[in-house]
């Protein structure tokens, strides 16, 4: 499995806990930054980790801002994309059965570290479960046109 990776300034020190999890796991991953501690725009990071999930030049992406929301607004936005934002264990497990989400979006400022290892564990290895799910994102697939 390859991994997007990306934070605004929000959300900088948990990117860098999600990469030693993406190294203990063993799983290959590309870091789109961002690199300052400066105020940054999460658009400029989340849609660029959305296209190449959703051009398949990367299996699933991980975005980290201060709250989640703006990269996960920011990644929606990109057809064939299923951002799920995420603050729980039980809502990392389900997005992946249900929802088949292809990246997740978490904030830095509404959860520590620690706790976003083990969402981000979770979320990795928990597989699609599709059956009665399929139908309903096909119907999300419908509207966008696929």
């Amino acid at each position: 499995m390859k991994i997007a990776i990306a934070s605004d300034h929000g959300g900088v020190n948990i990117r860098k806990e999600l990469k030693s999890l993406l190294n203990e796991l063993g799983l290959e991953y590309e870091d789109f930054g961002c690199r300052c501690g400066e105020s940054v725009d999460y658009p400029d990071y989340a849609v660029p980790v959305a296209e190449k999930v959703a051009r398949g030049e990367f299996d699933r992406g991980i975005l980290v801002c201060g709250t989640g929301i703006g990269m996960s607004i920011a990644a929606n936005k990109v057809k064939g994309v299923r951002c799920a934002l995420v603050h729980d264990m039980f809502s990392a497990r389900a997005t992946r059965e249900h929802n088949d989400s292809n990246i997740l979006a978490m904030g830095e400022r509404i959860i520590g570290p620690g706790l976003a290892r083990e969402i981000a564990r979770v979320w990795l290895t928990t597989e699609y479960q599709g059956g009665r799910h399929e139908s309903r994102l096909n119907k999300i697939k419908k509207y966008e046109g696929n």
